[in-house]
């Protein structure tokens, strides 16, 4: 796609991003909220966004997947006030509605297979009820525009230049900057196209390139982006990568993940074919014989992480070393 066409299509999207933006009010209450109140309270919210993470990971599903189940989630919380044991089906129903979306037909895991995974007490028809009403309060149909819709945009027209600045652009890394800033609610109060904007700055500040820089300040004026706005989500930006770059955040060690799950379920793994990855050490917990699985009754709280870490690309490697030196001499 030539020049033309991709700042055509990145002005198309910039004016449809507010249709896909969560109620700032209601990200405010949420964040305003405290764990004790018995609704659902931020690190509760970002909690679940790093479970989202891992099975992401674990699925193979893309970033497009998590980006959007991210974006449903954020929406339907910030319209309606649910309790925190119900969060996992809302949680659970957003990945595999945005998985339905961005995946191929073949690659989609089962409703029984991602509830089983993902570790939730409720059936199948609880997560079909639930993805019917966050997709008539949402009127999802397809699509929604995110952070990585223009963070891919931005990507095309820095190549679009000169195919010399391909190995100084890292996609891969900019969407692995994307997901760690997704896992704190505060960012989904910014515009994706500020957001995506802002990754891109801090990725021309590590690679140290002129005309990445030029490219970046034309693609500011076309899309009339105000420097303040843009001044306050770089730091916020640089904040959060800053955090995470820094020896104290937990990230996950490939050679020593492994899942530990019941024998009811690795026989229903064994049997589904599907290969464990290595993701981060995930506890179990065993039914009750007899208990029905169909209950919607006994759903879980909502409150615990799948994951004590971030998903498969929590190593560190895609977040810069100058901040990590920053952080040292700070």
């Amino acid at each position: 796609m030539d020049a033309f066409k991709l700042m055509k299509e990145l002005w198309a999207n910039y004016e449809l991003e507010v249709y896909y933006l969560p109620k700032e009010t209601g990200l405010s209450l949420i964040e305003s909220t405290d764990q004790m109140d018995g609704r659902i309270s931020a690190k509760c919210r970002n909690a679940k966004v790093e479970d989202l993470w891992s099975l992401t990971s674990f699925f193979g599903y893309t970033t497009q997947t998590f980006v959007l189940a991210v974006n449903l989630l954020d929406r339907f919380l910030a319209m309606m006030r649910i309790q925190p044991k119900h969060l996992s089906c809302v949680s659970l129903s957003c990945l595999h509605m945005a998985a339905k979306v961005t995946e191929e037909e073949c690659n989609l895991a089962s409703t029984d297979e991602l509830i089983r995974i993902g570790q939730c007490r409720f059936s199948v028809s609880d997560l079909g009820r639930m993805e019917k009403i966050i997709t008539e309060k949402l009127n999802f149909k397809s699509k929604s525009v995110t952070a990585l819709t223009f963070l891919h945009l931005y990507h095309q027209i820095g190549l679009s230049h000169s195919t010399e600045r391909k190995e100084m652009l890292s996609l891969e890394k900019l969407e692995a900057q994307l997901k760690a800033c997704l896992c704190r609610i505060s960012f989904s109060k910014a515009k994706p196209s500020v957001l995506a904007l802002s990754l891109l700055r801090q990725e021309i500040e590590a690679i140290q390139s002129v005309d990445m820089l030029e490219i970046f300040h034309h693609i500011q004026r076309h899309l009339k982006i105000a420097d303040g706005e843009l001044l306050l989500w770089r730091g916020q930006v640089a904040q959060c990568l800053l955090d995470y770059a820094s020896p104290e955040c937990s990230k996950p060690n490939h050679k020593k993940l492994q899942w530990i799950v019941s024998r009811r379920t690795a026989q229903s793994l064994h049997s589904s074919y599907r290969s464990v990855p290595e993701l981060p050490t995930i506890p179990e917990c065993c039914w009750d014989e007899s208990e029905s699985e169909d209950s919607s009754e006994d759903m879980s709280s909502g409150e615990e992480s799948l994951s004590s870490s971030l998903g498969s690309d929590g190593e560190g490697r895609f977040f810069p070393a100058h901040l990590r030196r920053q952080y040292l001499n700070a």
